[in-house]
């Protein structure tokens, strides 16, 4: 564009010529219609700006606002709904632990209690075989002890015809076998 200037500017032969040196906006010939175009477009672009470009984006910067908010809010919203969960678990997480200690002390209660039953089973089954025993071996322990003076006596009967040659009266010979205290 300024070549072209130039070149309408350059004289052809016998034309006189421009005086040199002056702008072109500032040339006081163009300077009115300058100044005059420069208002009226200025006064476009603003008119233009100011009715239709400037409530455009003030309406995308409100919308833009009003959906940060909304956001905002719904995340607070969102984060207290994720804190009542998070205490919601960890008063359900307490409660199940809570109730797991009570039904694991139930059961060693009751296996405690059914263990005792059983060993105090057990020690009156074995005391009454015990008793048993005992009677038993008192009873056999009686009934040889009283066969032991009949044999005591036979054998010290014996003794005596053998080595006496002569044999002793029995009624004398159980007289001094019950004299003597066996053990």
């Amino acid at each position: 564009m300024f070549i072209t200037q130039a070149l309408a500017a350059t004289p052809a032969a016998g034309e006189a010529a421009a005086p040199e040196g002056a702008f072109p906006p500032f040339d006081p010939t163009t300077f009115t219609s300058s100044l005059f175009w420069l208002v009226i477009v200025f006064g476009a672009l603003y008119l233009l700006m100011s009715r239709v470009a400037l409530p455009r984006v003030a309406g995308i910067l409100e919308t833009r606002r009003g959906r940060i908010a909304g956001d905002l809010d719904s995340a607070a919203a969102m984060q207290k709904q994720a804190d009542d969960a998070a205490a919601a678990y960890e008063k359900a997480l307490s409660d199940a632990k809570a109730q797991a200690q009570t039904t694991a002390q139930q059961t060693r209660d009751r296996l405690a209690a059914q263990s005792e039953a059983e060993r105090k089973s057990l020690e009156a089954g074995l005391n009454a075989k015990l008793a048993a025993a005992e009677a038993q071996i008192a009873a056999t322990k009686a009934q040889a002890m009283s066969s032991v003076g009949g044999m005591a006596t036979d054998t010290a009967a014996e003794i005596i015809k053998h080595i006496t040659g002569v044999s002793a009266e029995q009624g004398e010979v159980a007289k001094a076998v019950a004299a003597v205290k066996i053990g």
